[in-house]
């Protein structure tokens, strides 16, 4: 089964060697080719250390910024890839067991870490305006929300994304996959606790979209291969349960999609007055969620035998709750999708909505055409990133090195198994390391604007984990009227920072001897 691949987007794993070379299975489409870099020679692993201050609630900070590489090696010893990363360090804490270190990593795959580090946790962010888009001309700011003053911070790159290049002679597909991607970042992880001494640091995996489902197989293959627990893991935008979501064609008997993302849609609806606002986002969804769960999902269930006033009165409650024509719904047999939905809901008007962010809208290139010809919540966001970055790693940080910063990498064919007809499912990954570590604890952000994850479906995915009544507590969900990077509007951020000190505060270092 070919399961729709979306950027800036097994049980439990076995343990891979990198000298393994898995068959790869998916094709997900193409974006930056780095083939002329795997080619040439990779320098010797280096590390460029320079100081910094960062005000934050009237209080310096002082830290450490490390940019450099960390050679993979096979079990015999042959250099596999040169992985990129970005850490941030405080310097004026000395006992590093007790100092929290998170590493951080986006989606995709294919994605580097920039957006997290420079929309979210790093100590500079990409200054927006109120809709969360970067303002012309690009600039960096000091982020007050960073999560420096709780936690060190070290942002990865994977293979093919970032400055991160496979070694000369080595295929970059070798960690195109799941597990192949997850035994990778697992060993970056390994080799930088052992370098720098974090081993009995308080240690948190943060990913994004597809760096959720890589973060909750990495909770489980680190502490099942190398026995090192997590203390926390962040899910930004989650995506466990690849049959929840999807972006077009419904996948023959699996109505959950449409089912899930039904909220999401009535959000977008209300937000640009497409329905009856009068009363709050609140309300309004809570009703929705209940249609979605209850008479939806029945009538759904009954495929073609919903008929007559059954099937007009669903068809009633769908035009209610997403402002789209009795006709078009009609049409789409009451099952919607995430790109047909984009195209619809401002049609008259020859607009298009954003996918990762639906409150962006952005002009239909073609209104003949029945999808959306691109994204407008990423595209007009791309841009300020790659500037500002590559301004940044150079000037501020001192990496002078001229080769590509990729920021979204060409990681086709991506082998999606063990999930080999079947839909990729890392959620029961995440409940056993739940269940094998106690005292692991894991916070979910979701936006209620995100159309590319919905938080309904990450709520659905939630409940059916089938986590002890014991361990719920451990499970931390917090909702932002955002996208899928909610943390790109300011307010959103700040919320997210205080929630995110909570949650940081519930671990407790250790007694000292």
């Amino acid at each position: 089964m070919k399961l729709i691949h979306s950027l800036l987007l097994f049980s439990a794993f076995s343990t891979v060697s990198l000298c393994a070379h898995p068959q790869i299975q998916e094709d997900p489409p193409a974006k930056s080719d780095t083939s002329c870099e795997e080619k040439k020679e990779l320098p010797t692993d280096m590390v460029q250390e320079t100081s910094h201050t960062l005000q934050m609630n009237g209080k310096a900070i002082p830290y450490k910024a490390s940019v450099g590489t960390l050679t993979i090696k096979d079990c015999k010893d042959e250099a596999k890839a040169q992985i990129f990363y970005v850490a941030y360090t405080r310097a004026d804490v000395t006992d590093l067991k007790t100092r929290p270190v998170t590493f951080c990593f986006n989606g995709g795959p294919g994605s580097s870490a920039v957006w997290l580090h420079m929309g979210a946790f790093g100590p500079k962010r990409v200054v927006c305006d109120e809709g969360g888009m970067p303002v012309q001309p690009f600039q960096l700011t000091d982020n007050q929300y960073s999560l420096l003053d709780i936690s060190d911070l070290v942002f990865i790159d994977p293979v093919a994304t970032g400055y991160s290049r496979a070694a000369p002679g080595q295929d970059s597909k070798q960690f195109f996959g799941v597990k192949e991607d997850i035994t990778s970042v697992a060993e970056f992880i390994r080799l930088y606790a052992t370098k720098n001494a974090r081993w009995q640091s308080p240690k948190y995996l943060a990913g994004e979209s597809y760096g959720t489902t890589r973060a909750a197989g990495l909770s489980s293959y680190l502490q099942n291969k190398y026995f090192m627990s997590m203390n926390g893991v962040i899910l930004v935008s989650s995506i466990l349960d690849w049959q929840t979501v999807n972006l077009r064609d419904h996948y023959a008997g699996n109505d959950l999609p449409s089912i899930l993302a039904l909220p999401s849609f009535a959000a977008a609806a209300w937000y640009y007055k497409k329905v009856d606002t009068k009363g709050t986002l609140a309300d309004f969804l809570t009703e929705v969620e209940q249609f979605s769960m209850s008479d939806y999902t029945l009538a759904l269930m009954q495929g073609n035998k919903l008929q007559g006033k059954q099937r007009d009165d669903i068809l009633s409650k769908l035009v209610m709750y997403t402002g789209l024509t009795k006709d078009f719904l009609d049409c789409s047999d009451l099952r919607l999708d995430v790109l047909s939905f984009g195209k619809q809901l401002l049609k008259s008007e020859q607009k298009i909505i954003g996918r990762f962010d639906a409150r962006v809208e952005g002009i239909d290139i073609n209104p003949c055409d029945s999808l959306p010809a691109y994204d407008p919540s990423f595209d007009m966001l791309a841009a300020g990133y790659a500037a500002t970055f590559n301004d940044y790693i150079k000037s501020d940080l001192g990496w002078s090195k001229e080769m590509e910063y990729v920021i979204i990498g060409d990681v086709s064919p991506w082998n999606y198994e063990p999930a080999i007809n079947q839909y990729l499912n890392v959620a029961s990954d995440l409940r056993d390391t739940m269940t094998q570590n106690p005292s692991m604890k894991v916070f979910v952000a979701s936006g209620l604007f995100d159309l590319a994850t919905p938080y309904f479906a990450t709520e659905y995915t939630l409940d059916h984990m089938q986590l002890s009544p014991q361990l719920k507590g451990n499970l931390v969900r917090r909702f932002y009227p955002g996208g899928h990077m909610m943390y790109l509007n300011e307010p959103n951020l700040q919320n997210l920072k205080n929630d995110l000190a909570d949650f940081f505060s519930q671990v407790k270092p250790p007694a000292k001897s």
